[in-house]
């Protein structure tokens, strides 16, 4: 089994609502950093996929846990792991955890599409070749 890939946020002021709890939708843009920072962990560059290969990838479903709240100043931690890599889509497991406590638990569905046109398209041999090293085995 693969190690997640796993990238620190910390919650600032402008995370949180006037409790000084984490938004509900901010937790969607620390994971999507987190995939952000996987991709270029593994050499996957968004912008050189735009121009190489006409490619973005777009977030079709996600379904998401909400667990546990976080707080103005906490120290989070953000995985992302390669569930399922198929022929023009990626299935992801995401967590947010303080401290080894899971508070978000997420499965997100990102498809491959044309930059051009916004219409699916196969993940190039490249691109696989790249993910699939990292993709987790039972």
């Amino acid at each position: 089994m693969t190690e997640p890939f796993v990238w620190p946020v910390r919650v600032y002021w402008e995370d949180t609502d006037a409790g000084g709890v984490v938004y509900h939708a901010q937790y969607l843009a620390f994971l999507e950093r987190a995939r952000s920072e996987w991709m270029r962990a593994l050499g996957l560059q968004q912008d050189e996929l735009r121009r190489a290969f006409d490619l973005v990838f777009v977030v079709r479903a996600m379904q998401v846990d909400f667990r546990a709240p976080a707080r103005l100043d906490d120290q989070l931690s953000v995985s992302v792991s390669l569930l399922e890599c198929g022929g023009a889509s990626l299935r992801l497991a995401q967590r947010i955890e303080r401290d080894g406590v899971l508070l978000i638990a997420a499965q997100v569905h990102v498809a491959a599409v044309r930059a051009s046109t916004f219409r699916p398209c196969r993940l190039p041999a490249p691109v696989v070749d790249r993910l699939l090293p990292f993709l987790e085995t039972p």
